[in-house]
């Protein structure tokens, strides 16, 4: 079985939130570019990802979709990077919880905003996230607790909830509070994330050009 990493992406897509991981990681991939329509759509695409979206992985003959579960894949694929806590670590449950309360709530409650889809206050019970005021209260609070969200140390999931943050604020989807714009800034300048953007932004320009 062969241990290539294969990184299917398109650099204006949440592809570049796997980019950084995949960066942070220090792995050795190589990436397939598709544009968005026939390319994404094509029956060799859809084989890997039925839904015919990116970021999608394949890896010692695993396919993983999804950009929190390809963050917590590669995490625990090379535990040299300590970017997820030991399973036996306390740490571990803070770390799946912001993790995936970004996947969910936040990504949930942004999105049906943008949209605007208002949930009736009596039917907040039946939507995994109440409402989108208290997923950002919650995400506040949770940023401004400590330097990282589990165990003091950078994290897949300071990775994977801090783009978040940085999408939402740059584009007005989520607002811009004191606490988040610290948060992100520890997070922005690792040099990881910086490679990753400067690979993304080349490619980009690089398209534009042709």
């Amino acid at each position: 079985m062969s241990d290539e990493l294969v990184f299917y992406t398109h650099p204006m897509s949440r592809g570049r939130i796997v980019r950084w991981m995949l960066e942070e990681v220090g792995a050795t991939y190589r990436t397939e570019i598709l544009g968005y329509g026939a390319a994404m759509r094509d029956a060799a695409y859809r084989a890997i990802n039925p839904l015919a979206k990116v970021p999608a992985l394949r890896h010692r003959g695993v396919t993983v979709t999804e950009t929190a579960a390809i963050c917590a894949y590669l995490a625990d694929a090379y535990p040299q990077a300590g970017l997820a806590p030991a399973p036996e670590s306390p740490a571990r449950g803070a770390y799946y919880r912001w993790l995936f309360f970004a996947a969910g709530p936040v990504e949930a409650a942004v999105t049906n905003a943008a949209l605007g889809v208002a949930v009736p206050e009596e039917r907040r019970g039946m939507v995994g996230y109440g409402s989108l005021a208290e997923v950002l209260d919650a995400l506040e609070d949770a940023v401004a607790k400590s330097e990282y969200l589990a165990g003091g140390r950078f994290s897949a999931a300071d990775l994977y909830l801090g783009s978040h943050l940085m999408w939402g604020m740059q584009f007005g989807s989520i607002e811009r509070r004191p606490a988040y714009e610290a948060y992100v800034a520890r997070l922005a300048g690792r040099p990881a994330a910086v490679r990753a953007r400067q690979i993304d932004d080349r490619i980009i320009a690089e398209t534009q050009k042709g």
